[in-house]
């Protein structure tokens, strides 16, 4: 049975007050993804996951999450993965992505957290 393991950072944002949510995936999608993926040398993926809010039978309508996107940083190997979560957690980024992220999110949101995604091969185990 063969194991795999993922390393990757997750971003949870906001976007900035009074814009609209298809201004911000339009504007992320196509302004900021672009920049910030020329500097991405050591990611093996880059996805946004966008949130849609959806009402829930015991709870009710959910119309505004904390959240609006949810960023992964899908490292090349563990060492990229320290590397990239050590300047993540102790250094702003450069000067001209903090400034396009302030057209784009509520910067004082940021979250930031880890996961070691770890799959199974299910065709090799089931036989």
């Amino acid at each position: 049975m063969s194991d795999k393991k993922i390393h990757k950072i997750l971003l949870f944002m906001k976007r900035k007050p009074g814009m609209s949510v298809a201004d911000f995936r339009a504007y992320y999608e196509n302004q900021h993804a672009p920049l910030c993926a020329k500097t991405s040398t050591n990611l093996q993926r880059y996805i946004r996951r966008f949130i849609d809010p959806k009402p829930h039978p015991e709870t009710g309508p959910n119309t505004e999450m904390e959240f609006d996107v949810i960023t992964e940083l899908w490292c090349k190997d563990e060492a990229a993965f320290n590397t990239l979560l050590g300047y993540l957690t102790t250094s702003i980024m450069p000067d001209f992505i903090t400034e396009d992220e302030k057209n784009l999110f509520d910067r004082s949101s940021f979250r930031t957290a880890t996961v070691v995604e770890c799959e199974t091969d299910l065709a090799a185990v089931v036989a």
